[in-house]
């Protein structure tokens, strides 16, 4: 968390409401996750006065493309999230002057905060802290491996069934960790993934040279249905100790409403009535239908 749909709809109201703004100051009090350039202080004065041109999405990234020829990366990890408003600090805490979904307790774990010329605030709530930042020469990050080694969008109009295949195609191992691998398909996390393979009908576990040209288009229609449904609803937010992703204005995403298998161990198979599984592997829980993924 956040993977694609959240990004996105992070990123297209960011645009909406950022674009042509300049940067007026920056503070952290966890200087440790500004990965470049070295140090705070330099990314403190190379950020100022900087203009944003515009904010995209690539993978799991946020860049806001700068004036200058900079790019400003945000990687919001496991628990971090963007939000746009007004803040002050009140000794070591930053609290919210608006009222409503920006000041719920899940967004109070402010560690950075961006300020803009026009009295607002850009600003990072991380309870885990693992979120990374980093200011960049844009010619710098689009060679960096950061950037250049991810795979395709799957979103993007030329990502064609063929491209698909020949994506998994130079992987070997179980399809749902190929599915999470950012250098074949960029974006794809954890919660698209079992929901992914679940509309497919494929058990996460299957060998990717195991799957047949059926399966393989199942799991390309419901790669692109499934997260253009996502982003239309604004992403998933499921509540828990620490993963609960919201959007700029704090605001919960509404497709969880709509998971099959995700965090739903226990609970019966709309198809089939059977009880959905969770079994843990390679540090991560996977959650499927045992009858409909044999």
């Amino acid at each position: 968390m956040p993977e694609l749909p959240e990004v996105e709809t992070t990123v297209h109201d960011l645009d909406q409401e950022v674009r042509g703004r300049t940067f007026v100051g920056v503070w952290t009090d966890f200087a440790k996750m500004i990965k470049s350039p070295n140090g705070f202080p330099e990314f403190k004065n190379n950020l100022f006065e900087k203009t944003i041109l515009f904010v995209k999405r690539r993978g799991k990234n946020i860049l806001f493309e700068l004036s200058g020829g900079y790019i400003l990366l945000v990687h919001q990890k496991l628990t971090g999230h963007l939000l746009y408003g007004n803040w002050v600090q009140d000794r070591n805490n930053w609290v919210s002057k608006d009222y409503g979904e920006l000041a719920d307790p899940i967004n109070k774990y402010i560690h950075l905060v961006l300020f803009l010329d026009n009295g607002k605030q850009i600003a990072l709530s991380d309870l885990r802290k693992f979120a990374k930042v980093g200011l960049w020469k844009a010619a710098a990050l689009y060679e960096s491996k950061e950037i250049k080694e991810l795979g395709p969008e799957p979103m993007e109009e030329g990502f064609s069934f063929k491209k698909f295949k020949e994506a998994l195609g130079a992987k070997k191992g179980k399809i749902k960790l190929v599915l999470m691998d950012q250098t074949v398909i960029a974006g794809i996390g954890n919660i698209y993934s079992d929901e992914i393979l679940y509309a497919s009908k494929v058990h996460p576990a299957r060998l990717v040279q195991s799957l047949s040209e059926k399966e393989l288009k199942a799991i390309y229609r419901n790669t692109q249905r499934i997260l253009a449904e996502a982003i239309k609803l604004r992403g998933t937010t499921v509540v828990s100790n620490v993963e609960e992703y919201r959007g700029i204005g704090g605001q919960r995403g509404r497709y969880q409403e709509k998971l099959n298998v995700y965090r739903l161990n226990g609970k019966e198979c709309r198809v089939c009535g059977e009880k959905v599984e969770r079994i843990k592997a390679n540090g991560r829980s996977w959650h499927f239908c045992p009858k409909c993924q044999k």
